[in-house]
This record gives C-alpha cells, structure tokens and sequence, in this order.
C-alpha cells in the first residue's frame, strides 16, 4: 500500500513542495542467508531514553536482521561504542544477543572486542592493551559468538609504530580459539584512530595488517576495511590470500565491491544493512540467482540512502540507523543512548526520508507516515530539530 506525505522544505523537482508518495516495498517478508558472500550487519542499539537500553527492542532488531539472512555484528561502533555504550553495556547485549541467537534458527553472531575498559586520551603500556583486549575477546568467545577484533583508541595513542601493533594483534591471534575478523576502521569514523596499524599513509598501513596476516594467516578470517575508498579496498583484496576475505565496510561504495568484478568481489560487514536490510537482502538474493540486473535494480537505489545516513560528520551516521528503525515500527520512540539524535539537523532527517522512500527501505509506508509527520511538527524549521 502506498501513502503519502507533505514535508516541510521539500522540494519536488520542479520547483515546487508537493507531497511525497512513499511506495509499497514489494518485497519479501523473509530472505534466507545468502550462500554467494557472506555478510554482516552491524546492529545499533534502541534506546528508552539518553541513559536506557530498552532491550526488547533491541533483540526484536536482531530477529529482523537474521530472518532477511544477515549475520549480526554485535556491540560495534554502530552500537554507538564509545559513544553511549560502555563495555559493561556491551558485555550485557552480547549476551542477551547470544542467548537469542541459540533461539532463533541458524542466527550467526559476532562480537566486537577491543579496550574501552581503558579511558581514552591516556597511554598505557603494550601489555596493559594486551589484557583488556584479551578480557574481551574471552567474553565475547565464552558467549559462543566470533570474534570481531575491534579497533583501539588506546593502542592509537600508546603504540610507538607498526611493531606494537603486531605484537598487540599477534597476541589476541594466539589466543584466539577459531579465526577472527580483524576490524580496520577509518579516522573518518573515528578521528581518535588516525595513523593507526603505525603508518599514516594507508600503503604503509597495509602492509603492517599482510605481514601480520602472513604470520598468522590461519587465524584471521579477513580484514572489515572501512576507510570509505573503494580503490584501496580493491588494492588490498587483491593482495590477501586464499581462504582471507575482505569484508567491506564502506558504505559509500558496497554496491559495486560486492558485486564484483572478474578478479574477485567483497564480503560485506555493514551498519548501511541495517537500514536497507530488505533491499540489500533481494540484492544478495538476486546475486546468488546470477540475476545481476536484479541485483542492482535492488541494490542501487539503497546508496544515495547510505550516502546520506554516512555523510560528515561521518561517525554521527548512528543518528539515520536508528531513525529508519523507527519509522520502520522497529522501536517505540526516535531515542539513542546520550542523546545522539539530536546530532543530526531536520533537514537532514528529512532528506534521509525521502532516500528511503526511493529505495524502498520503508518497510509500512503508512506508520512511517505516521510517525514522519509526528516528527515533523516538532521542527521549528528544517535546519533545527
């Protein structure tokens, strides 16, 4: 069922402000996982308020993601780590996320370890980093979820170059008791980790992760790259070796590194998913049919949608995840841990709307109207929420 709406400071195309016709989704209720990549979305968490989980929600998510195929990526930066979700609340939803994946049929979890015990701005000695990350990885491992090895704010600001990073990573590959995805995130995502792997230039860097690669290559079961820069993705694919994946976090660029090329193609762990989670399903079922027409007619509308969720300040794109998980019925209440809706401007949230509609990613046409329109009269103008 279509459903239309008036917004405030739209403009339709011809110079006029004419409403917005949202169409029906038109697809499946379900998707099974896809057998031709294998692909993670990373989930956020539905807030109560600016200090409360509301946990129902939030698992009610994650059923959302398996039942379209989906692994979950669990307790990530889209989870607003760092951000509103302290190691203690992450312990808690990799749990409660465990527990109801054991539930829910064939649903694939990963969690993410890394350092928030330690506080950010200091530095710490390598074996301190050593622990905390070791304390992590143990939960998330004795929770029977995969490791995802996070990124660390501390080893950014305590390592000295490119030999403290491998003996931090050599360290947690040893302990690691099947392999790990190792997570490279980009200072665009978080400024905190610029120069990170001990090289400022991104070849330098690579290097540093191929050669840790090459030392323990049976423990790394590939590389989340999100630096945003599909031609260094590609580069760096092409230099892993068999049986390494490179999942791609770039949510500017994933439909084409997905789909591939003669050469090869990505693997996806992706916050984007989670608010195109049915689009991006028919894509990778299309895929797998070797329909790549379907594929892209699927997949293509959902970047300019991504783009704009992801635009700078790019690490605010938690705001356009949980925003789509509302008007999608998903969560009661627009609410983030901190507060960190209101990080992004009205204009904004209207224009993530309107991509949505495009894509098709609103999933009940007439509750996201409903809800859009609740929201909209709160807006003293379209720059202000």
């Amino acid at each position: 069922m279509t459903a239309a709406i008036q917004l405030p400071g739209r403009d339709d195309g011809s110079g006029g402000s004419g409403p917005l016709v949202i169409p029906a989704p038109g697809w499946a209720a379900s998707y099974p996982p896809p057998v031709s990549r294998r692909v993670f979305a990373a989930a956020h968490v539905a807030a109560a308020d600016a200090e409360t989980i509301d946990w129902e929600a939030t698992l009610r998510f994650r059923d959302h993601l398996w039942a379209h195929g989906f692994g979950v990526a669990e307790a990530m930066d889209t989870a607003q780590r760092g951000m509103g979700l302290s190691w203690d609340l992450a312990k808690e939803l990799i749990a409660r996320s465990a527990a109801r994946a054991a539930s829910a049929s064939g649903g694939v979890l990963a969690g993410g370890a890394g350092t928030d015990q330690l506080a950010d701005g200091e530095s710490y000695p390598i074996p301190r980093i050593i622990d905390a990350y070791s304390e992590q990885m143990a939960f998330v491992q004795s929770a029977g979820a995969g490791v995802i090895v996070m990124a660390s704010r501390a080893l950014a600001a305590s390592a000295r170059g490119p030999g403290d990073y491998l003996e931090v990573y050599g360290e947690l590959l040893r302990q690691a008791e099947r392999p790990v995805i190792l997570h490279w995130l980009g200072e665009a995502f978080d400024p905190a980790l610029r120069g990170y792997w001990g090289a400022a230039e991104f070849g330098a860097a690579a290097e540093v992760v191929l050669e840790l690669i090459s030392r323990f290559g049976g423990k790394v079961d590939g590389v989340k790259l999100s630096v945003l820069d599909a031609g260094r993705e590609v580069a760096l694919r092409r230099r892993l070796p068999a049986g390494v994946r490179l999942y791609t976090g770039d949510d500017f660029g994933y439909a084409e590194l997905i789909r591939g090329d003669a050469q090869g193609h990505s693997d996806a762990l992706l916050g984007a998913f989670a608010a195109i989670t049915a689009p991006a399903a028919a894509a990778l079922a299309a895929l797998d049919r070797g329909d790549l027409a379907g594929y892209d007619a699927a997949m293509a509308p959902t970047v300019p949608l991504s783009r704009a969720i992801f635009e700078p300040p790019t690490y605010d794109y938690k705001v356009g995840v949980a925003f789509l998980a509302w008007l999608n019925g998903f969560q009661p209440r627009f609410a983030m841990l901190g507060g960190l809706q209101r990080r992004r401007p009205a204009r904004h949230l209207i224009r993530v709307f309107e991509l949505a509609a495009a894509a098709r990613a609103l999933t009940d046409p007439e509750l996201a109207v409903e809800r859009m329109n609740g929201l909209a009269a709160t807006f003293a103008a379209p720059e202000r929420v």
